[in-house]
Parts: structure tokens; C-alpha cells; sequence
């Protein structure tokens, strides 16, 4: 049985976009082979892609969303991010799917699709104009976030639960929601201990607020952060020092939540005020309470889950979008812990 193909080409032909989508040596298109296990030949400005039939649909599309991007040099991290959209979104633009049904071989000139405008994105007002939802999980979460005053986002590394995160409250910022961004997590290390930090409480909690850190300087720029941090529109506490506090007009976000316990989230979720919404992070299979010690995300999953107006965004291991190899790893330790 001869292997399903598809042969297609671009119109307008543009030979500095063919270019920049192949990569110096093809690099591009190996990329797109390893990560989607098909075979991308390459003959002028007419590809041949064979695999899979799901395979071959996804890859044609996958070229045909690069084309419409190579305007300029196309980064590893923008294909990987780009490859990842493609294979975990459901798309309904109209004239997205390039070949169906795809026969063994055929000839078709490939139309321009337009990811940036694809019905069910979301504008954040960032400095990053490409920040957008790569899985449905994540516009599922965006939404969440600006629809309910609580929303719990849920599941492995590299998802995008703790960026996406920062990412609506400098929106909400921006667009005058709110007055303040307040960061907060409960000190616990990840099975060591650091034993003594000098300096004072913000820099003896600023190395477990790193990873919101990194994302305020490159959603903001770090002038702007630390002019932020000196008017007091950002604040960073230590979980432990928020019991008696009310905070209004402002977004909240509680990072690493697996490491609560039961006690800590019910007194953070009732420091909710006027014109405040709460953002709770955390990643069940990463918990670093003592043995035996019941998670405070774990109970508020099951506690709250019904409740109108908080929302629940259960991300999985299709969602990460970092190196591939992370997903990959994820789904392994997923697979190992269901054995045991």
C-alpha cells in the first residue's frame, strides 16, 4: 500500500519567505518532521509531505502557518510554540484545513491562514504582542481569569499556569482594573533546605518568587518593575504574613499552592475583598509538605469544585509548552505513577 502524501506549493510565490520557513540547511523543516514523525521534501517552492494522513494535515498546515509569519527570521522556541498550537487547538478558521480528505498524491496551492486573528484569541495588553493562547486549555484559563474573581489553574510544569498568570494581572493593570499586583507563596523548598536568608523579608522570599520575577520583567520591562515596586503597586509577602489582611483592587496571585495546606488556603481565599481577583497556581504531582501532610490545593479542588463564579482550568501534559523533551517527560512520570 503506497504511504498517503500531499503535494502543494504558496501563492504568491515569495523567495525570501521560502527561505526563512526552510531554515539555514532546511533546519526548519527537520524540525517540523521530528516533531510531527513525517517526511517534508522540498523541490523550488513545492513541498511534498508524506506520513500519516492526520500527520500530513497538520504538517501542510503547520507550513502554511510559517509562510504566513516568515517576514523575519523564524526562532527554534517560535516554531516549537507554533508546532504546539497547531497540534493541541482545535481550529475553526475557515479554510484552515489544507487537505481533506488527503489522497496518496495530489497537487494543491496551500491558502494564507492568520493565527494572530483566529476567533477565541485573547488581547492581553503586554509589551509582548505575540502573547497569546497556544492550547485550548490556556484560552480556557485566560478566560477564566478575566470572567471569575477566582480561578484555579492546575497541572504539570511548562503549561503556563504561573505566566499566563502574570500576564492578566499586568492586563488588568494596565487597563486600570486594578491598583496592585500582590505575589505570594508559601515558603517551602523543594525537598532541601536553604536554612538561613539574610536581608530583609522581601529578599528573603525573593528566591521563591522568581519564576513571577522573570515573568513581570519580560511582560513589563525591568524599569517599569522596579518603578512598580518603589510606588508599592507591587507587593510581594510570604503566605504566612497574609492572615488579618483585606485586599481590595487588586490581583492576586498564589504560586506553588500544592504547598498549602487545607489551613492556609481557606484563610488566603478569604482575603478577598471589593474589586479583587485571585489567581491560585500549583501542580498536585510536585508536593513538598511533609509526608502525609494533605495538600491545601488537593482539598480546595475537591471543597470548591461546583462552586459558581470560581473557575477550574485542569491543564495536562498535551498543554506544555516548553521543550519538547518536558512533555515527553511529564507523560512519562504520568505513566509511571499510574503503574505504581
Amino acid at each position: 500500500m503506497k504511504t498517503p502524501s500531499l503535494e502543494f506549493s504558496f501563492t504568491p510565490i515569495d523567495n525570501r519567505r521560502l527561505a526563512v520557513l526552510c531554515g539555514s540547511l532546511d533546519e526548519n523543516l527537520r524540525q517540523i518532521e521530528s516533531s510531527l514523525d513525517v517526511s517534508i521534501a522540498r523541490r523550488g517552492a513545492k513541498f511534498n509531505v508524506t506520513g500519516e494522513r492526520e500527520k500530513i494535515e497538520l504538517a501542510a498546515k503547520a507550513l502554511n502557518r510559517f509562510y504566513m509569519r516568515a517576514t523575519r527570521d523564524l526562532t527554534t522556541q517560535e516554531i516549537q510554540l507554533g508546532l504546539v498550537e497547531i497540534t493541541r487547538t482545535r481550529s475553526n478558521t475557515p479554510g484552515a484545513e489544507i487537505a481533506k480528505p488527503v489522497k496518496t498524491s495530489r497537487t494543491e496551492t496551500a491558502p494564507f491562514e492568520d493565527p494572530e486573528n483566529a476567533p477565541g484569541n485573547i488581547a492581553l495588553y503586554t509589551r509582548r504582542p505575540d502573547l497569546r493562547a497556544r492550547t485550548d486549555h490556556q484560552a480556557q484559563y485566560i478566560k477564566q481569569m478575566q470572567t471569575y474573581d477566582i480561578t484555579f489553574g492546575v497541572g504539570p510544569a511548562g503549561t503556563g499556569k504561573t505566566y499566563l498568570a502574570v500576564a492578566c494581572a499586568v492586563d488588568a493593570f494596565e487597563r486600570d482594573l486594578v491598583k496592585r499586583i500582590l505575589l505570594t507563596r508559601p515558603t517551602v523548598e523543594a525537598g532541601e533546605r536553604l536554612g538561613f536568608l539574610p536581608g530583609d523579608i522581601s529578599q528573603k522570599i525573593d528566591p521563591y518568587l522568581r519564576p513571577l520575577y522573570d515573568a513581570l520583567y519580560d511582560l513589563l520591562g525591568f524599569d517599569k518593575v522596579q518603578r512598580m515596586f518603589e510606588r508599592n503597586q507591587i507587593e510581594i509577602a510570604p503566605l504566612a504574613f497574609m492572615r488579618g489582611r483585606t485586599l481590595n483592587n487588586s490581583f492576586i496571585i498564589l504560586d506553588e499552592a500544592q504547598n498549602t495546606t487545607p489551613e492556609q488556603m481557606k484563610m488566603f481565599l478569604t482575603r478577598l475583598g471589593f474589586g479583587t481577583k485571585a489567581v491560585i497556581t500549583g501542580d498536585v504531582t510536585q508536593v513538598d509538605l511533609r509526608h502525609g501532610t494533605l495538600s491545601g490545593l488537593v482539598d480546595a479542588r475537591n471543597v470548591l469544585h461546583g462552586v459558581a463564579d470560581i473557575g477550574f482550568t485542569i491543564f495536562q501534559a498535551a498543554d506544555v509548552v516548553r521543550h519538547p523533551l518536558v512533555q515527553s517527560i511529564v507523560s512519562a512520570y504520568e505513566a509511571n505513577g499510574k503503574r505504581r
